[in-house]
Formats: C-alpha cells, structure tokens, sequence
C-alpha cells in the first residue's frame, strides 16, 4: 500500500500455479511438470482504475536458479539487499499493459515456515514481515512508495487434497509489528488458526485470536470472515472473483484498530468445472 493510501498491489510469483486449470488438466494426463506451469500475477488497485494480469508460461518461456527467476518478458531478482520486479505484462481478455519496476527492501528477513495442514505437505511462513516498497510503472504510469509485506506458500500436492476454505490477513500494527492471522477450514471438516506476530526485532510470538465474526458474501457469493473483538467493516473491496476474494478491512486486534489485508479462498469453487472453463479468459497460456 502507499503512504498516501491511494494505491495499491499484490504480486504473486508461481511455479506450478495453484490456480491453473492447465496445471490441473495436466495432472489428469499424469504429466505434472510444475515448472511447465509458471506466471506473475500482478494486481494494480486504484481508486480510478484497476489491472490484473496472469498469463501463464511453459518451461521453455522460464528459467530461474537462487537469484533470478525469468518467467517470459518478466522477472524477479534479488540483488542482496531487496527483491527487484521487473514487470512486462498483459492483462486478459481486455488488453491492457502493466509495465515497469517493483522495488521491495526488506526491514528483516525471516527463516521460518510452518505447516498449515496436519500431514504437513502444505507449509506457509513470511520472508519480510515487514518491507519498503518503490514503485515505478510506465503503463499504467504510476510513481509511489509504500509499505510491504512478502510470504512463500508450498505445498507436495494440490491444495484441494486438504483443504476446503480459508481466510488469512495480515495487519500492520502501531509499533512496526505485522500481525497474521491465517483461519483454516479442511477438507476432512477439521479447523485450524494460525495467530502470529512478527515483530520488527526479528521476534515471533503468537497471541489469541480473537472470536471469528462473518462478513456479507461477496457479490460471487464467496464466504469470508475476519478475527476481531469488534465489528469489521469491509473498507475497500479490491477482488471479488468466483472462488476468490481480497479486502481492505478495519477491525480491531490486540487492542489496536487496525487496517489489514484480507483474502478468502473457496477451494470448492476453485475446482469446480464451470470455473476452470472459465479461468483461461482471465488466465491465457503461452506454450
């Protein structure tokens, strides 16, 4: 987000994308090569416009080893010091082009993952809790700093083996803290919350989250909600897909008002037929 609050991204680097409906039709055929299943999702949010792009790419377009990861005319780079974007992208199946450079520099980086199933085969944890970030886009032009947040999910199979939905946020707090809360719902009917604070010291603590308070559906009807001790209000709705949402929220977390990131996703949607028919004019594919 930038200082101003006007503007707005997220950034999704994949290897195997959990979201593709090639990756899973591809599994089908027992021919799941992941890094034939590569993209950057980029979403720009501004009040008067908004961008999304996720062009999927096969082997031959990606290469990446420890530093440098190039997925078609995009790439993403560590320099040592932060994580460098570099954007060439478009958008579908209206053609509109994103293109420029996302500089994020890290406060600290963190080493740590944990599981966010039982078995364990699937496992999350942020990289920079915390983060600056510059951006410098010549289509759409837009030119701004802000704060950041980058996190790694992985998993040893795909995500509908384990899971039926789940919410996650993540909430800068006054003190320069970042406060995720990750809500899960598994297939098997089982639950699970993750209550984690990072602290800018390069501490973890976890904290009680609070009681779980439903939000209205989205206009796709996909259900969400928000850990607060009071009511949340839906301050920005950014995303509203069939079997995805992401919102700006207020709510209130260890005793702070606090503005969070929030997304929900419905695996059961994910996967349904009608939706993967759908997915590639949103998520064309480059062989």
């Amino acid at each position: 987000m930038s200082d101003d609050g006007q503007f707005g991204l997220s950034v999704i680097v994949f290897v195997g994308s959990v979201f593709s409906p090639y990756y899973a039709w591809a599994r089908r055929k027992g021919t799941s090569d992941p890094d034939n299943h590569c993209a950057l999702n980029v979403a720009l949010y501004h009040r008067n416009s908004k961008r999304w792009c996720m062009t999927e790419r096969g082997r031959k377009h990606c290469s990446r080893d420890a530093k440098r990861y190039v997925i078609g005319p995009s790439e993403v780079s560590w320099d040592g010091v932060a994580l460098n974007i570099r954007v060439n992208e478009v958008s579908a199946p209206i053609p509109r082009r994103i293109v420029g450079n996302i500089r994020i520099e890290p406060d600290r980086l963190f080493c740590f993952s944990t599981p966010i199933h039982p078995h364990g085969k699937h496992r999350w944890g942020p990289i920079a809790p915390t983060a600056r970030i510059e951006v410098d886009l010549t289509d759409p032009a837009q030119q701004w700093k802000g704060t950041a947040y980058v996190d790694s999910n992985e998993g040893d199979e795909p995500i509908e083996n384990a899971f039926h939905e789940w919410d996650w946020s993540r909430s800068l707090m006054r003190n320069g803290s970042t406060a995720v809360l990750y809500d899960m719902r598994f297939k098997d009917q089982g639950s699970s919350t993750l209550a984690l604070l990072f602290n800018k010291q390069g501490g973890i603590d976890t904290f009680s989250p609070p009681e779980r308070k439903l939000l209205p559906r989205t206009g796709w009807q996909v259900s969400r909600g928000m850990r607060s001790s009071s009511k949340v209000e839906i301050a920005e709705q950014l995303e509203d897909t069939p079997f995805y949402q992401r919102a700006i929220l207020k709510s209130e977390l260890l005793g702070e008002t606090v503005s969070s990131f929030h997304e929900s996703l419905s695996i059961p949607r994910l996967v349904s037929p009608v939706v993967r028919a759908m997915l590639p004019w949103r998520m064309p594919r480059k062989l």
